[in-house]
């Protein structure tokens, strides 16, 4: 039975968006896991000893597409399916080479370790070797999380174009392969709707159905997205009703990234379902797909957390993402709706933590039980007059406004310190 303590200022969120704050204090993990936190130091006991640093669960990135991460920062002036066309689809067509993909996905792993997120939901590529190769390297760097094969069989590049029954086959071939990691899981991956046939997107939902694994993919990300679909499927309701019609919501757990275009239908869907939506604050302004209703959502019961969606975002950093959605959210406020006040910082911490976490089990907080999940932040050179005055949630606002996309100072995940 491992048994230590790490020691700092400690900040996190409990269920009801209560932040809770500990400075100097000891948080006691115990196989892996919260076991409590603790004012005095613990007797016979490892410490990790990080004095005045601010110790957070670590941040949870709900969406992102791993082979996109060569090219994050670049071609910022395109939208979205001009986007894809030029640049999306040409860079994942590398990754039928293995070599190529070995060098990328080794860059990929390496800076998401010195960032803040600890777990997250990625897509790859449809390319099965290269998809396990990054799940290995993930799994070896100590993540835990979702890697997910795409699936696409009509309406991309020939390159890009799967034959239906071997995208079908590939998959299973994919998640079998993957029984053999602790941490790293699958995740069933059509790219969007336009990209599935029907029949593939049937036998996607029976996969998810037999292998019991959850769902991702893209929604209401762009209007003229939202017009494709209803001409692909013009016996939905709605883009959600399609992913509905199909088995692919209300069946198992399910992430839908960016959700910028939904109605009030679609919202009411995505609550009975229990989808959780990957807002994408930084790729939606990016890529000029608008600004999606957070707050509404939110109040109508939806699951909303928090993603960098690199490459349409520009950067692996959830603490930017963070103050991005908070950015939007005011913007939604005084030009969209008035009747829904922008995000505070407490909440947006909440969404990239205790809820986001919530899709992985017993994630995201330092409640007792909950995984060791954590990263260290060192604010001490953050100059400033008012600093000895700011309660830790202040502290981590500063440097999330003023430093976030710094390396982090360690990072632990189900209680292994893998940086």
């Amino acid at each position: 039975m491992e048994r230590y303590a790490i020691f700092g200022d400690i900040l996190y969120s409990e269920a009801d968006m209560k932040v809770m704050e500990r400075p100097s204090s000891y948080l006691i993990i115990r196989d892996g896991k919260v076991e409590g936190i603790e004012g005095e130091r613990p007797r016979d006991m490892v410490v990790h000893d990080y004095e005045g640093m601010l110790i957070i669960p670590g941040l949870i990135d709900m969406h992102l597409h791993a082979p996109q991460y060569q090219f994050a920062g670049l071609y910022m002036d395109e939208e979205l399916l001009d986007w894809l066309n030029s640049h999306t689809f040409p860079e994942e067509g590398k990754y039928s080479d293995l070599n190529y993909a070995e060098k990328a996905y080794h860059i990929f792993t390496q800076d998401l370790l010195r960032c803040e997120s600890t777990r997250f939901s990625l897509f790859a590529t449809i390319h099965s070797k290269s998809t396990l190769l990054l799940a290995s390297m993930l799994e070896e760097a100590g993540f835990a999380g979702y890697v997910g094969k795409v699936n696409m069989d009509q309406n991309s590049p020939d390159y890009l174009c799967e034959d239906t029954e071997a995208s079908i086959k590939s998959t299973v071939e994919v998640i079998e392969a993957m029984k053999s990691l602790k941490n790293i899981k699958p995740i069933i991956t059509p790219r969007f709707i336009p990209s599935c046939s029907r029949e593939l997107l049937t036998a996607l939902s029976g996969i998810s159905e037999e292998y019991d694994i959850p769902v991702q993919s893209h929604l209401d990300e762009n209007l003229s997205e939202i017009e494709w679909v209803h001409s692909l499927i013009p016996e939905s309701q709605s883009y959600a009703d399609a992913y509905r019609l199909f088995g692919l919501i209300g069946r198992k757990k399910t992430i839908m990234a960016h959700v910028v275009w939904p109605t009030d239908e679609e919202i009411e869907l995505l609550k009975s379902a229990n989808v959780y939506v990957a807002h994408s604050p930084s790729s939606n302004s990016n890529l000029s797909s608008g600004i999606a209703p957070v707050r509404k959502m939110m109040e109508m019961g939806v699951n909303v957390t928090l993603a960098t969606d690199v490459a349409g975002g520009s950067s692996l950093s959830m603490l930017r993402m963070m103050t991005h959605a908070i950015e939007v959210s005011k913007l939604y406020y005084r030009h969209i709706d008035q009747n829904f006040r922008p995000l505070s910082f407490n909440e947006v911490l909440y969404m990239a933590t205790r809820k986001a976490g919530s899709f992985f089990g017993k994630v995201g907080s330092f409640e007792p039980g909950f995984d060791a999940d954590l990263i260290v932040l060192d604010t001490s050179d953050i100059h400033t007059t008012v600093y000895d005055q700011l309660s830790l949630s202040e502290r981590l606002e500063l440097y999330a406004y003023r430093q976030a996309g710094r390396a982090v100072s360690a990072k632990f995940v189900k209680g292994k310190k893998i940086l």
